[in-house]
């Protein structure tokens, strides 16, 4: 939702636009996450300016804060060893990853280890739209049970990136291998930034305290540094079991 920084909107004023259509989705508060990657540069001196361009528009009605979706290059791995505030969530310790999805060599196994000695906790981003990851989803689980998080884009539930996106996405809601449903916005037409009809198809169909747990609590929780409070305990059927029940409520 930050203008001219990667494959987002190009204007202020189509940025302008995706905030008034969050609002009018029922967003209270965003996180944008431009790329760090090898086809993007990224600059977090100017994201937060863009951020706090932004926040200064919307005060009182649309909250902003500012990550990345950071891909695992050489560069960017030396460069958070030095800081790793420049591209965690709201600068506190969860961290967007991103996967190439031409490659993904088993080196990433223990890369993702060492971002946790670091302090960090990884949250892998739509691996349902991972045509790598969709194949061998046993490295998903093997991530998670590493202590990795999951973030599905809403769209992927609705069936808007392609049935297999869809199949794998409530494959791994149902096995207790889902953490964050996010928006995932680009613009206001083809990547809108919405989540009601993903959030209300998640109530109507598992739960209400479900929905609220992907798309609420847990985002607040990262937002703040906090423990998540729905981590649930992988499945092998379609009823996980919670290892903690808690529920925060947010307004």
């Amino acid at each position: 939702m930050l203008y001219g920084m990667d494959d987002g909107p190009d204007t202020l004023e189509l940025a302008c636009a995706m905030a008034e259509m969050a609002i009018a989705n029922g967003t209270t508060q965003v996180i944008a996450t431009p790329h760090a990657s090898m086809e993007y540069e990224f600059v977090p001196k100017l994201v937060r300016e863009r951020g706090e361009e932004m926040q200064k528009k919307f005060e009182g009605r649309l909250a902003f804060a500012t990550g990345c979706d950071f891909h695992l290059s050489f560069e960017n791995l030396q460069d958070i060893r030095r800081e790793p505030e420049r591209f965690t969530l709201n600068q506190k310790n969860y961290l967007l990853v991103e996967f190439a999805d031409f490659s993904i060599p088993p080196s990433m196994d223990q890369t993702l280890h060492d971002l946790q000695l670091a302090g960090l906790a990884p949250v892998i981003t739509h691996p349902e739209r991972n045509p790598l990851i969709r194949a061998k989803p046993e490295r998903l689980i093997q991530w998670v049970q590493q202590g990795c998080y999951v973030q599905v884009t809403a769209g992927a539930l609705l069936g808007k990136f392609g049935k297999r996106a869809k199949e794998s996405a409530l494959k791994w809601l149902d096995a207790g291998a889902v953490h964050f449903l996010a928006s995932d916005g680009h613009n206001v037409t083809s990547r809108p930034p919405v989540l009601k009809d993903a959030f209300d198809e998640v109530a109507r169909t598992r739960s209400a305290e479900l929905a609220r747990a992907l798309c609420e609590e847990n985002p607040m929780a990262a937002l703040k540094g906090e423990p998540l409070p729905y981590v649930p305990e992988l499945a092998e059927d379609r009823a996980p079991v919670e290892r903690r029940k808690r529920f925060w409520f947010f307004e």
